[in-house]
């Protein structure tokens, strides 16, 4: 083969000048017919193992997307119920795997960095207070699947109690909307409980000052006006000490506060003052962030996200409603220190309860 392959070479460069002998001609013959040497070289054989191995799973993953796109028109042509829920359920499960690396990034940089929660930026800090509820509802449900057989029983669960048991990526649209509905109804039933609670200490504040602006606040929310941001200010001080300082809070106010603020109230009042401390720093450190980064930066849902995660129903309320509530409460938030942070854990209920007739 090598000897044809020159004889050629000569034959291209000089010509006819020279011909091949017969013996090299009957050689160039029986390397043409492949009687002698096989099948004629194919380009294949000079890819490399590497390429060869990238060929092989390009075509795989080719393979896969057209079996799972059948799959996926199979389903919605035979099955259009169930196939929405799978595409929901699908998309979720992606999102959250989204969400996780995400999450994992941010606490790698904190622990290369040293850096500390509240250091965090706004979105970076939402999103971890976010997912650590989201990984705490998942987390039961892997807890209840353990026995054997069970995750049947879990899977039926799910399809009967999306609300309470599934985190919003798998929620369709038109539940996510009518559960935030039910969550904010839920933590309405507690504002008229919280506000006569503050009603009933009133007496127990030494200053006459400020008994007179808490009993005028109280009087105005319950006749549906919304109050001024300097109304709820001149009572910083009513809330940083007895009887309505974090530290003093009554356990009835402190499990009606939990449910306004979506928390279960359904634990040891040591547990449920810690728990609403710690939910309201967050908050307050949230607050913060936000005022650094700026009202304007953020999208519409993350406007009202941040309202309805304050205690406003943000759901059936414009976009630049939600952004001046969303400035009121910051201008509040900004102005408390550690010490007043009971004000804001109450200004859940005292700025949200009136604001654009959303008393009902």
């Amino acid at each position: 083969m090598a000897l044809s392959r020159v004889c050629w070479a000569r034959t291209a460069l000089w010509g006819s000048v020279v011909t091949p002998g017969p013996f090299v001609t009957r050689r160039l013959q029986l390397g043409r017919s492949g009687f002698a040497w096989g099948a004629p070289w194919s380009s294949k054989l000079h890819l490399s193992p590497k390429a060869d191995v990238k060929s092989l799973i390009s075509y795989v993953v080719t393979k896969t997307k057209a079996i799972n796109g059948k799959y996926h028109r199979f389903l919605n042509r035979h099955f259009p119920r169930f196939y929405i829920l799978y595409t929901i359920f699908m998309k979720g499960l992606q999102m959250l795997w989204a969400d996780a690396k995400k999450a994992r990034r941010i606490k790698t940089n904190m622990w290369k960095h040293n850096i500390k929660f509240h250091q965090l930026s706004y979105r970076e800090m939402e999103h971890l207070r976010q997912f650590r509820r989201d990984i705490a509802k998942c987390l039961f449900l892997g807890i209840i699947s353990i026995p054997p057989f069970a995750n049947y029983l879990v899977f039926l669960l799910m399809y009967l109690f999306p609300r309470q048991l599934l985190i919003k990526h798998f929620w369709t649209p038109k539940q996510q909307t009518d559960f935030l509905d039910i969550y904010h109804g839920l933590r309405k039933q507690s504002h008229s409980e919280i506000l006569s609670n503050l009603e009933r200490v009133i007496p127990l504040i030494s200053d006459p000052g400020l008994r007179w602006h808490l009993t005028d606040l109280c009087t105005k929310i319950q006749n549906g006006t919304h109050p001024a941001v300097h109304e709820i200010l001149a009572l910083r001080e009513c809330f940083c000490n007895h009887p309505l300082g974090m530290n003093q809070l009554q356990t009835l106010q402190m499990k009606a506060l939990s449910r306004a603020m979506l928390l279960t109230p359904h634990l040891p009042p040591p547990f449920l003052r810690h728990r609403l401390k710690t939910h309201t720093t967050v908050i307050h450190q949230l607050d913060r962030a936000l005022a650094k980064l700026g009202i304007g930066q953020l999208t519409a849902q993350e406007v009202k996200s941040a309202c309805y995660l304050r205690g406003l129903n943000s759901t059936h309320i414009a976009e630049d409603r939600c952004r001046t509530w969303l400035g009121e409460w910051l201008q509040i938030s900004c102005s408390l220190k550690e010490a007043e942070l009971s004000l804001l854990l109450h200004n859940v209920v005292l700025l949200s309860t009136n604001y654009l007739g959303t008393r009902r």
